[in-house]
């Protein structure tokens, strides 16, 4: 697949003829159009390209294109058990006053069957035909060994000028009937973490919370959403997206609270790295100051440096309190995976119905 072009799509604008790759965030606050991911290990890949266009019906990759796993062939990080026995242990954790939410995932993965025809910007259009998502995007630079595909629901950061937000989930069901109070506090414990984020780069005073824990739709499922704002002071200004980065990165509704326990406890808990999920994925405009990175969440992405050979990967998390019920979330975590592995496995069509 080295002989695909470099690609990012964003938002309805397609990016093509790829100048520069860096792994310095500092980047974002120069010139051009750039293509951002950024793993939860750490690792940024920054992409400039010279060609930014709204896509036309032309631009569209072809979803048949994309051959994915079978749908029997995906096998977790964390079994039931493995899992709910995590739940378990960060409970006592939180029973000792080490933390107060932990968000706890497993990762997916499934062997391509043709890996030479498995094309990560045709899932992108699979997805968008499947599993339609506000902040829905690719990155395919194949010689830097990215190729991710989100359906992401979450923002992570948009920044406009010196206005920048987030949009923490946390809370999950299949309708708005089954959010809890479990739910609510969790949004609420990580609204007060991205506050406390933002704090350090924003202007004192300027960090407001607009909306909380409101009710959002997606396709098989509901999540509560609250949105934080703040206006970035002004000695961050010629380096914003760098700063921004250090101060709120790895996003805090896919870590914990405290954050530093927290991301102890997933570093003694899960089993394998969660690269692009629970990181950034997305786009930044250096010379409008602008820009839109979602969670990496609801986020496909090819591993062909796998040891049994080329595998798509793919997560699932639950946030845990000590509220929180071993089986209800492990069935959280299935939840948001089983639409979405159905989607690129095939089994479903365009309208979510079982495919022939």
């Amino acid at each position: 697949m080295h002989d695909l072009p470099p690609v990012a799509r964003f938002g309805g604008l397609i990016a093509t003829d790829l100048r520069d790759v860096t792994t310095d965030p500092a980047a974002l606050d120069s010139t051009g159009w750039w293509a951002v991911v950024a793993g939860f290990e750490g690792e940024v890949i920054c992409a400039r390209f010279a060609d930014v266009r709204p896509a036309t019906p032309a631009d569209a990759p072809d979803p048949r294109a994309w051959h994915g796993p079978a749908p029997g062939h995906w096998r977790s990080s964390l079994d039931r058990a493995a899992y709910m026995d995590g739940v378990r242990r960060i409970r006592a954790y939180i029973g000792t006053g080490d933390v107060y939410q932990v968000n706890l995932c497993r990762v997916l993965s499934a062997p391509l069957p043709d890996p030479g025809r498995s094309d990560i910007d045709a899932l992108t259009a699979v997805l968008a035909l499947g599993n339609p998502a506000p902040y829905a995007g690719t990155v395919r630079l194949p010689a830097h060994g990215v190729e991710v595909a989100t359906a992401s629901p979450e923002l992570y950061l948009r920044r406009d000028g010196r206005t920048v937000e987030s949009g923490p989930i946390k809370g999950t069901g299949r309708t708005a009937a089954d959010l809890t109070d479990k739910d609510r506090a969790e949004n609420v414990m990580i609204v007060d973490l991205v506050r406390n984020d933002l704090g350090r780069v924003c202007a004192t005073g300027s960090v407001t919370v607009p909306a909380l824990c409101a009710v959002e739709e997606h396709p098989g499922l509901v999540h509560l959403v609250s949105t934080v704002r703040g206006e970035i002071d002004e000695r961050h200004a010629k380096s914003a997206w760098a700063d921004l980065l250090t101060a709120t990165f790895p996003p805090g509704s896919v870590t914990g609270a405290p954050k530093g326990s927290a991301l102890r406890i997933i570093d003694e808990l899960e089993t394998a790295p969660r690269g692009p999920y629970c990181g950034g994925v997305g786009w930044v405009d250096a010379d409008r100051g602008t820009g839109e990175l979602a969670v990496g969440i609801r986020t496909f992405w090819i591993d062909r440096a796998a040891a049994d050979g080329p595998e798509l990967r793919f997560g699932a998390g639950a946030g845990i309190i000590w509220d929180s019920d071993p089986a209800r979330e492990w069935a959280e975590t299935e939840l948001k995976a089983r639409r979405l592995l159905a989607v690129a496995s095939g089994e479903l069509d365009v309208n979510g119905r079982t495919a022939p």
